[in-house]
């Protein structure tokens, strides 16, 4: 899944991308021209005349891309199956400027399932590595969405929280060593 690039591209279609570093949306007219610079989990980074946004995946055909597939389940899936869904899209949630996911950067504090009678409904409780961070919603909304995309997920409820504080011992000894932090 991981993707560190500068391959060019020419949007396809107007989309609406994320401002990196401080959240807000605006659309992006076909026929913009930049780099794309990171391409993970499906959403991408790019960078046009000088500024730094977020496209997500479900907007890859703008970038002349494929969406990732939707997760698929086994047929009679048990709460395990299910777990193991969830915890793997969390592994496809990045934040646009760091090329490591949420969960091996120790971002995801709690990720609980609770069965309902005809399916799933999850909490997680996850934090930012700067309380300031104007990605926090986006990165949320970016696990949210492809949580949703479980068959058996009926509704999730992510939110973010800043106890304990962050801090990079929570990191996975691969995020460190991807990061140089190793």
């Amino acid at each position: 899944m991981y993707s560190l690039t500068s391959e060019p591209f020419k949007l396809e279609r107007d989309v609406e991308a994320i401002a990196v570093p401080n959240g807000d949306t605006i659309d992006l007219p076909a026929g913009v021209v930049g780099y794309i610079t990171q391409a993970l989990g499906g959403s991408f980074t790019v960078f046009v005349d000088g500024s730094m946004f977020m496209i997500l995946g479900h907007n890859a055909d703008a970038l002349g891309r494929e969406p990732l597939p939707r997760p698929v389940l086994p047929e009679n899936a048990t709460f395990k199956d299910v777990e193991e869904a969830v915890w793997a899209q969390l592994q496809n949630v990045y934040d646009p400027e760091i090329p490591v996911s949420i969960v091996e950067l120790g971002l995801v504090y709690e990720c609980e399932l609770k069965k309902l009678d005809d399916g799933y409904h999850v909490v997680i409780e996850m934090t930012l590595t700067a309380p300031g961070c104007g990605m926090g919603e986006v990165i949320v909304s970016d696990a949210r969405e492809k949580i949703k995309l479980i068959p058996e997920i009926k509704s999730v409820d992510c939110r973010i929280v800043f106890d304990p504080p962050w801090d990079q011992s929570m990191m996975s000894e691969e995020a460190k060593l991807e990061t140089g932090m190793l």
